[in-house]
């Protein structure tokens, strides 16, 4: 007789270094069940499936508090493989295949169906010959309940980011004992008709008897297939409801309500008006994956700090990253009159704009480089800035100098805890990181400043002193911010307005003083369906 559960969440609760991310998590899952968990970024989703799954992060940072129950046992998970063996498949939001395998090969990894040989019989099991025809048929068979359509043979590498995602989940059905599916994000990347396959295959899986822990900001598709949701926020659960009790703009309204501590900010010499536009977006389309944005009209006033959130995946990201150059883009950009040439970071930067990017490891910084190096870099290719005089630009020097004092300062006043300047980055935390990289826009003294997800990752003094330091540079020195976040309440505490970016567009613009209901129906996309939204 099956369990009733096949897995309880038991009070689970989880600090990184003294920062509370998980407190008293219950959750359970029937055989069958669809089970969506939803919060905004930061909740605790992730850290969540990270205890499930075993992954070394947990252990290497002290365990987990509460119990981990899988078909009515308790069990402590060791290993991402231990997980696999009790019967648990994750497909994680980044891609875990080989570029270079076929469908087949990812499919199968690890798991490869062999055949006896002459050679294998005297030397043993290690010399058996792949069995390719039945694991041929192993991986179509998985491939068609998804109801997708390609080459069991084909290369991932040169597939479309929506089938390597198939492919994943491919893999997992394909584990003959798998029992609990889960699904972080996996229509981040996918199309509107490839996400509804996957929906289709998803009830599938259900009523066959997978249990699936569906983790997604997208609530239009947890209400067309969940049969159960729980919300996180801040690390705990604050609702549990059925989908036939569940409306949208409910769900929205507990992910993001929150009591918000507004202070007063210092005040400007002008207020930013619609009479004086510093930059007008028109149709702007990029291609960042997972982040499109599909023909974004947008005007932002000179002078004042505008916000960009809603929820991932639905192209807030992809805005700066297509106006800075670093990603494939058409439309219209215009800087005080002026037309910005798309495609080319250079350009941007010449009509004295910066871009503090969402990702600071992978395209911010250059880690094994000093402070003062990626806090100076950029300004000398572009401005050269802290170059020594001589009659080639070509050939002038570093003015160790002027960086060394620059860098100084920034340390001094961004609160950069290292050894001093010329500490690699890379030994930083993710809090000095993301100063470092506030350092280098600002020695560019740009009029208008792009910031993305400033905050990710950094704890909450580094929080506050970067979102201050924001709002002085815009105070003191007229400088425009445009930032873009997933935390709604730090756009509200220091924004003049935030616009919701849904499904690539511009669902509306609301002041930050707009109710909890209207930001959660908007980030949902009511005002895209009909439903009306008062904007500002």
């Amino acid at each position: 007789m099956p369990e009733e559960f096949v897995l309880q969440l038991q009070e689970i609760g989880k600090s990184f270094f003294g920062t509370t991310v998980l407190r008293n998590v219950d959750l359970s899952v029937k055989p069958g069940e669809i089970h969506a968990l939803v919060g905004e970024n930061g909740a605790g989703k992730s850290t969540l499936m990270n205890i499930l799954f075993g992954m070394p992060v947990i252990k290497d940072t002290g365990g987990f508090d509460g119990q981990v129950v899988f078909d009515g046992k308790p069990v402590k998970m060791e290993s991402p493989r231990h997980a696999m063996e009790l019967g648990i498949g994750m497909v994680h939001q980044e891609f875990m295949l080989l570029p270079g395998f076929t469908a087949t090969e990812n499919i199968k990894l690890n798991r490869e169906l062999t055949t006896k040989n002459p050679v294998s019989a005297v030397f043993g099991k290690d010399f058996e010959k792949l069995d390719i025809p039945h694991m041929r048929e192993d991986a179509r068979a998985a491939i068609s309940k998804l109801g997708l359509s390609i080459e069991d043979w084909v290369a991932v590498a040169g597939l479309p980011v929506g089938y390597k995602q198939f492919i994943e989940i491919a893999r997992e059905i394909d584990k003959k004992n798998v029992k609990l599916l889960v699904l972080d994000e996996p229509t981040a990347v996918l199309t509107e008709s490839e996400a509804e396959k996957l929906l289709d295959a998803m009830r599938r899986l259900s009523e066959a008897g997978i249990a699936m822990l569906f983790i997604t900001h997208r609530l239009d598709e947890v209400m067309a297939v969940a049969h159960n949701i729980t919300i996180l926020r801040d690390g705990e659960v604050v609702a549990r409801m059925p989908r036939n009790e569940a409306k949208v703009e409910r769900i929205a309204e507990i992910m993001v309500g929150r009591s918000l501590e507004k202070t007063a900010l210092p005040k400007r010499a002008k207020e930013p008006s619609d009479d004086e536009i510093v930059l007008s977006i028109e149709d702007l389309h990029v291609n960042m994956t997972g982040e499109r944005v599909k023909g974004v009209n947008l005007k932002v006033r000179k002078g004042e700090i505008l916000g960009i959130g809603g929820l991932a995946g639905h192209g807030k990201v992809g805005i700066a990253n297509g106006v800075m150059g670093l990603f494939s883009s058409t439309g219209t950009v215009t800087k005080d009159g002026r037309a910005i040439k798309l495609n080319t970071p250079f350009n941007a930067l010449d009509n004295k704009m910066a871009f503090v990017s969402e990702d600071r490891r992978g395209t911010g910084l250059l880690l094994d480089d000093t402070i003062e190096v990626n806090m100076a870099l950029t300004a000398m290719q572009a401005q050269n800035k802290f170059l020594k005089p001589g009659p080639l630009k070509a050939l002038r020097l570093a003015d160790t100098k002027s960086i060394r004092k620059f860098a100084n300062k920034m340390v001094r006043q961004l609160d950069i805890r290292c050894t001093g300047p010329t500490q690699p980055v890379r030994r930083l935390s993710g809090g000095n990181q993301q100063k470092v990289c506030l350092a280098r826009a600002f020695a560019l003294e740009p009029e208008l400043m792009w910031v993305s997800e400033p905050t990710r990752g950094i704890d909450v003094g580094a929080k506050a002193l970067v979102l201050d330091q924001l709002v002085k540079f815009n105070r003191d020195f007229g400088m425009t911010v445009v930032m873009t976040s997933s935390e709604l309440a730090e756009l509200r505490k220091i924004c003049d307005r935030i616009v919701i970016i849904y499904e690539g567009k511009v669902a509306g613009v609301l002041s930050p003083e707009a109710s909890d209901v209207e930001f959660g129906m908007m980030m949902a996309g009511e005002t895209l369906k009909g439903k009306e939204v008062k904007v500002q």
